[in-house]
């Protein structure tokens, strides 16, 4: 038998989820284990060895192979709680060690539309400010959400590179973004030596904000900073050399003992490429002038070059470059820097940030971005049951 469960499928920045309430959730379900993880990825459609998910909600891509888990939060400081699951498509893993910042755009519009914001808090026409609490990682979310007559609005002109047509404009900010389990630049250096066995070695700069992140400058890969996917995930052997130096880069960051853990952990950290600005034709076909952004930037996700850019890792971009010192901050021309534009495969995007010096160590107080999110259906998904119910 299948058992229908409550659930949202939801745009948010430029990735596609399913959403749930955790009340609805099967009761086995509600709780971290073996149960939640074989409902998610049936609900999902892996694994699934063609690649495709096609007996499940997903769509055979990274930025659409998610899961959300949403809940009130009685902290007395947030609104509610945000878990956030990336997906394997080919095997069966769920990777619960990041965030996913595109998914963050859609969470305040899902807390109002399924009760768990006060009535009190959401005002007939103005902004909704949604506490959030990134239970990945542990950190403090602010969403902004429009309000129009006492609904949100999810029609609109914002613009965002990399979706279709224009939505609302909802303002995010990530709050002290760096995970507490450790420094923002966890080896303490703003660039260090990546040694590679076989395939080379790479000044990088390793950063711990919004998501683990290892960047390298594009020339140093043999690239120009200007690649679409079709010039990266067609190609095997680049796959496997970039795949090789995020191995690495996870080992020296301290995410994982040897390269072999890499493969369990696909979601962080991720491996990002920087090149100074200059022109170049976006996926849409869109032109990008040098002259309207500050650098180049690339970033792959699970294993493929991402279409646009992880919110999480514009945080990563923004902190980076508004850091002197860094490669980012190099390639984006160096000095002090409060924001950073850059060109991603689809087209632009602009992050702000807010970081200081203290006591030798660095903080990022704040990282704010732009998203926009939409309900794309709203119902029941339809699970096999003996596909997550374990048997004693």
């Amino acid at each position: 038998m299948q058992t229908p469960i409550p659930a949202t499928y939801m745009r948010g920045g430029t990735s596609k989820g399913t959403f749930f309430n955790l009340a609805d959730l099967p009761e086995p379900c509600q709780v971290a284990g073996q149960a939640r993880d074989a409902f998610l990825l049936r609900v999902v459609g892996s694994p699934d060895p063609y690649g495709k998910q096609i007996d499940g909600l997903g769509n055979g891509s990274s930025s659409t192979s998610k899961v959300v888990i949403i809940s009130p939060c009685t902290d007395g400081t947030h609104d509610v709680n945000y878990l956030f699951g990336q997906v394997a498509i080919d095997r069966a893993m769920i990777d619960w060690s990041g965030n996913c910042g595109n998914l963050t755009g859609a969470v305040g519009s899902f807390a109002i539309f399924n009760g768990l914001i006060a009535k009190d808090k959401i005002p007939d026409n103005g902004i909704c400010t949604v506490r959030i609490y990134q239970q990945n990682i542990g950190k403090t979310i602010i969403a902004y959400v429009p309000i129009k007559n006492g609904q949100v609005v999810e029609t609109g002109d914002f613009e965002l590179d990399g979706v279709t047509f224009p939505a609302s404009e909802i303002k995010i900010e990530f709050i002290d973004p760096v995970e507490d389990t450790g420094e923002m630049f966890p080896t303490g250096n703003l660039k260090d030596t990546l040694s590679v066995p076989d395939v080379g070695e790479f000044e990088v700069t390793l950063i711990n904000a919004g998501i683990p992140t290892i960047f390298l400058r594009a020339k140093d890969l043999g690239f120009t900073g200007t690649e679409l996917q079709k010039d990266i995930n067609s190609n095997s052997e680049i796959l496997d050399k970039l795949e090789k130096i995020r191995s690495f880069g996870a080992v020296k960051m301290g995410l994982i003992d040897d390269i072999e853990q890499a493969e369990t952990r696909q979601h962080t950290p991720k491996i990002a490429w920087v090149a100074e600005p200059c022109d170049y034709v976006s996926s849409s076909g869109k032109t990008v002038k040098a002259n309207d952004i500050n650098l180049l930037a690339r970033a792959m996700s699970m294993g493929q070059l991402h279409h646009a850019m992880m919110g999480t890792a514009s945080v990563a971009i923004g902190t980076a470059g508004t850091i002197v010192g860094t490669i980012v901050n190099d390639v984006a021309g160096g000095g002090n820097l409060t924001e950073v534009c850059f060109g991603h495969p689809s087209g632009v995007l602009t992050v702000g940030a807010q970081s200081e010096y203290v006591n030798g160590k660095w903080l990022a107080r704040k990282v704010s971005m732009s998203r926009s999110a939409r309900r794309l259906m709203v119902g029941q998904v339809f699970v096999p049951m003996d596909s997550f119910l374990i048997k004693i």
